[in-house]
């Protein structure tokens, strides 16, 4: 008899965040590449907070700290596919599927890893930012409602980057859409408030869900706990990941089918 579901999948995610663990080469552009994009943003451009249009914030850091948190996240989702493509290039991914366990634990294992990294990466801005002067309007419950965003959205980045994944079985073809996450984020309200977005970029922002997710990370941090954006954030969020999972999962039977 095959061990059930939830061990399997528990043993799974483990293994992959000790493995993420012994790659820092993995985890470190997660936080430094935001990093240092938040820092050269907030540097530049603190004066946009004047605009008219623009939200009444503490400062820009306040605003930018979502932009980083969505970016980390993305980059975290892109860090799973690489993981889970190298374990096909190696072979790994078939002897696990040749053993006798629920196979679903397969995506489950790696997409549960992916959100509990998520929850370090979304602490990390939230004290980073309040270490260098950011205030989170919301206090402790706003920082909770964040992290829970985070951790969903992180959810459904990782469960993109596994389908891509198994869909291709190369590493290579996940290090290629690095680019491609910066344009997706660039479409969207993550760095600018949409009502100061050109045509059609706000069009196109308007639908993106990372929009939604981003405005949903921002709400407690520059503002009290409003119920709207915050929503939004956990429906595009969670919608994501239900629909990522759902790929990934007929993204592992059709991996299995050609084994």
């Amino acid at each position: 008899m095959s061990p059930g579901l939830v061990p399997v999948t528990l043993a799974l995610a483990r293994r992959a965040l000790r493995n993420a663990l012994r790659r820092p080469q993995f985890l470190a552009p997660l936080v430094i590449f935001p990093g240092l994009f938040l820092a050269v943003n907030v540097g530049g451009l603190h004066r946009t907070t004047d605009l008219p249009g623009f939200p009444v914030v503490g400062g820009f850091l306040d605003f930018q700290l979502a932009a980083a948190m969505t970016q980390s996240l993305l980059l975290g989702g892109i860090s799973q596919g690489l993981a889970a493509g190298i374990e096909l290039e190696l072979g790994f991914f078939d002897r696990l599927a040749a053993a006798p366990i629920p196979r679903v634990a397969l995506v489950l294992g790696r997409l549960l890893a992916g959100g509990v990294l998520a929850a370090f990466q979304v602490a990390f801005f939230l004290l980073l930012g309040i270490v260098f002067g950011a205030e989170i309007a919301a206090g402790f419950p706003g920082a909770l409602v964040t992290l829970g965003i985070g951790i969903v959205s992180g959810f459904a980045f990782s469960a993109i980057g596994v389908a891509l994944a198994l869909r291709t079985g190369s590493a290579a073809t996940l290090q290629g859409i690095f680019p491609l996450v910066f344009v997706i984020l660039f479409l969207s309200s993550a760095f600018f408030p949409r009502p100061l977005l050109e045509s059609p970029i706000d069009t196109v922002a308007e639908y993106n869900p990372l929009s939604y997710i981003a405005d949903g990370l921002r709400a407690p941090i520059i503002d009290s706990l409003d119920a709207t954006p915050v929503l939004e954030g956990l429906a595009a969020g969670g919608g994501l990941a239900l629909l990522c999972t759902l790929v990934a999962i007929g993204a592992l039977r059709g991996r299995l089918r050609e084994s």
